[in-house]
């Protein structure tokens, strides 16, 4: 029996599928004005055709593009196949295994109509692949195979994934310049500031962006381990109580109940929570009534704040953190 395949597929450019994906357990593909692929020929060429007849005035080296990309999600993609997902909106790598046939199903999704069911298995941060990994699943293609470094997915499946040493890897050309950049920072915060040090480094976001702050010391933090206020003491609103973990796992609804009692025994008027693994999809519902007083950070949101404020951060935190902004050309990404 040959081995499983191992696909790779994204959730558009802004991670705009992300939900249909992980809270719906399916993978998707969009070309909805193809209309329902799974009815025509099973041969390249008529799915050729139908990209041609769904989009006129297609450049011509994209129509075998969607064409692939749609006959292979159709056909050739089978029940027991992996499928990763790097997801843009936590920053995680998600694994599951395929469940389902392919089906047709504009009533859940109008954009992403193509569809499999699919069991989520794991999912990991970023920092735990290598470089080559991360460029190969950062594919310009919306749905693809993994073949280059597929072992390095099946390990993190059986639970074998460690954060890879920060090496440059010539063997594969990045695609994308700005995921390839966030990852390498990602990985250099990963290697420096774990523990009490990524307290350490959204206190000076927070100095950085007017607030003063009170660091705790390492140890034991009560729940509390900055506490933030506006103006020049600190005793303007708005006032932050702020909990940071920089575990790889996601934190559970428990940790955002001390949150709030510490914001209570301190009379915080905010709360921040920083976690770098993300949070379990519990964790948002929670959270959604208290919207005006408290405030999630995954990796993506405290690497968001850490650029807009860099500038402004200690020079004794930017020689550990040293990074510099890069301009590049904006090309029209094809799905």
């Amino acid at each position: 029996m040959s081995e499983a395949k191992i696909w790779g597929i994204h959730g558009g450019a802004t991670g705009d599928a992300d939900p249909l994906f992980l809270q719906h357990n399916v993978v998707a593909i969009g070309w909805a004005e193809m209309g329902d692929p799974g009815k025509l020929k099973a041969d390249r060429e008529a799915f050729k055709a139908a990209v041609i007849a769904a989009y006129p005035g297609i450049k011509p080296g994209a129509i075998p593009n969607y064409a692939g990309q749609v006959f292979r999600f159709v056909h050739e993609m089978k029940i027991g196949d992996l499928v990763v997902y790097p997801s843009k909106r936590d920053r995680h790598v998600h694994i599951a295994r395929v469940q389902g046939e392919y089906r047709y199903d504009p009533t859940v999704s109008r954009e992403y109509p193509n569809q499999r069911s699919v069991k989520w298995l794991c999912d990991v941060p970023r920092t735990n692949f290598s470089q080559g990994a991360l460029y190969e699943i950062g594919s310009a293609m919306s749905f693809f195979q993994v073949r280059n470094y597929a072992d390095e997915f099946r390990q993190a499946v059986e639970g074998n994934v460690t954060p890879p040493p920060i090496i440059h890897d010539e063997t594969v050309a990045p695609v994308d310049l700005e995921e390839t950049g966030q990852d390498q920072i990602a990985k250099l915060i990963s290697a420096k500031f774990k523990g009490h040090g990524l307290a350490r480094l959204v206190g000076a976001i927070l100095k950085a962006q007017g607030y003063t702050i009170y660091l705790s010391p390492a140890g034991p933090d009560s729940g509390i381990d900055i506490l933030a206020g506006a103006g020049k003491l600190g005793f303007d609103k708005p006032s932050l109580c702020v909990q940071v973990k920089s575990g790889d796992t996601p934190v559970e609804s428990r940790t955002l109940n001390e949150l709030r009692g510490a914001m209570q025994s301190v009379n915080a008027s905010e709360g921040l929570f920083v976690s770098w693994g993300g949070f379990k999809p519990t964790v948002y519902k929670q959270a959604l009534p208290t919207f005006f007083s408290v405030r999630l950070w995954t990796q993506k949101e405290l690497l968001e704040n850490l650029f807009s404020s860099y500038d402004r951060l200690d020079e004794d935190l930017k020689a550990e953190l040293p990074l510099k902004r890069i301009w590049t050309v904006a090309t029209e990404e094809e799905e």
